[in-house]
């Protein structure tokens, strides 16, 4: 086991590093205390720093998940609680996540009240990597609920609107899947301007609507392909907006469950941007547990290998960790493992406009991974500290 009071200032070499999103060979990562001191040649380590050598493979900043509705046995929908935050947050720092957005799916207005008020006691207690909140629902359109129960998607009223601008300035970040079926485009833009990140997502919006959202400040689709209007040859729908306008980022499921590689291949290669394609786990309560099954909403969710779904077939979430997304992009969709490895940092971090996360810079945060270089985890460091560790030699 590593003795951190040997130095103050470690340095990580051995592994290619994701440095302010450009793979560097040849260097190693110094880091003092719970930030990254600076990028240097690993021929040039100085003298008194305790030094750690690697067995090749990647050092990237820890990964940002933005859509987490549960992991280590618990569920958010089920337990709005900053206890449940805190499992949450312990499971996920164990698969690589340093940072992430607890995400609500479709419920009644008092569990919504609840869950913003979780978040708010978990910020104020300083639980790890806790964003803010992303609520996916209720607004959303009914024929394209997925798993979400039908008695509680409805329309956007004033009441709502009040819930969500309050909590827009409580939260560090609030971040809101609806459907333009169920909300204006009034509605958007005085989310967007109380600075609400407003994606489009379980809707049959086709793409001209998309593009009128996009005008009114939506910026973002939730789950591509999942749960919306398709691509077709005369009718682009929301995909196709999501991949043709440039104006919205989009999270994925690279499960190869939610989303057949061969349509995640040509997703990445037909992307127009600035908008970039970013990962999501959409992690369930299974996730960092043995759990086989739970219950969401009253209603029974199995799981099958790493498929999770209503007793119906309907699939509910997923079982996934980002660091296994990364390997299906890289190992079967042929993605550069610089560009696959920002899709889980930097670019999700940039869909809610934090650009301090996802990067390892000076005097940032040293929130990082070590991946093997067949993109197994092997480490996790969080504010300078292993959660994970392997044996290193030192």
């Amino acid at each position: 086991m590593l003795n951190q009071e040997q130095s103050r200032t470690l340095a990580l070499k051995g592994a290619d590093i994701l440095w302010q999103g450009t793979l560097q060979k040849g260097k190693a990562l110094l880091i003092e205390e719970s930030k990254v001191k600076c990028l240097v040649d690993d021929t040039a380590i100085p003298a008194e720093t305790t030094s750690i050598a690697l067995d090749g493979g990647f050092l990237s900043p820890g990964f940002v998940d933005l859509q987490v509705n549960g992991g280590g046995g618990v569920l958010f929908n089920n337990a709005p609680s900053a206890e449940t935050l805190s499992t949450m947050s312990q499971a996920h720092a164990l698969l690589g996540t340093t940072s992430f957005l607890p995400t609500l799916i479709t419920d009644s207005p008092e569990t919504t009240s609840q869950a913003i008020a979780a978040i708010e006691d978990a910020i104020a207690a300083r639980i790890p990597g806790v964003l803010g909140l992303h609520l996916e629902g209720p607004h959303i359109a009914p024929n394209r609920r997925g798993a979400h129960r039908e008695s509680f998607v409805r329309p956007m009223n004033d009441r709502d609107m009040k819930v969500l601008l309050r909590a827009a300035r409580a939260l560090p970040v609030l971040k809101v899947t609806l459907a333009p079926e169920h909300a204006s485009e009034h509605q958007v833009r005085g989310l967007t301007d109380a600075g609400v990140v407003v994606s489009i997502g379980h809707t049959d919006a086709d793409y001209e609507t998309c593009l009128r959202y996009a005008k009114a400040g939506a910026n973002c689709v939730t789950h591509l392909f999942n749960a919306q209007s398709q691509m077709t040859a005369r009718a682009p729908g929301t995909v196709g907006a999501a991949l043709v306008s440039g104006a919205f980022c989009a999270g994925l499921i690279a499960d190869g469950i939610h989303v057949d590689p061969a349509m995640i291949s040509l997703a990445l290669r037909a992307n127009k941007g600035p908008g970039e394609i970013f990962l999501v786990t959409d992690a369930m309560a299974t996730i960092g547990s043995d759990l086989e099954s739970f219950t969401l909403n009253g209603r029974e969710i199995l799981r099958s290998g790493d498929r999770l779904t209503l007793a119906d077939g309907t699939l509910a979430g997923a079982h996934l960790a980002l660091a296994d997304a990364i390997k299906l992009l890289v190992s079967t969709c042929g993605e550069p493992a610089e560009i696959a490895l920002k899709r889980a940092t930097q670019y999700p971090a940039d869909a809610i406009g934090k650009s301090a996360l996802g990067r390892l810079f000076e005097n940032g945060p040293a929130d990082f991974v070590h991946l093997s270089s067949d993109f197994a985890l092997s480490s996790v460091w969080r504010s300078g500290r292993q959660v994970l560790k392997q044996k290193l030699q030192t």
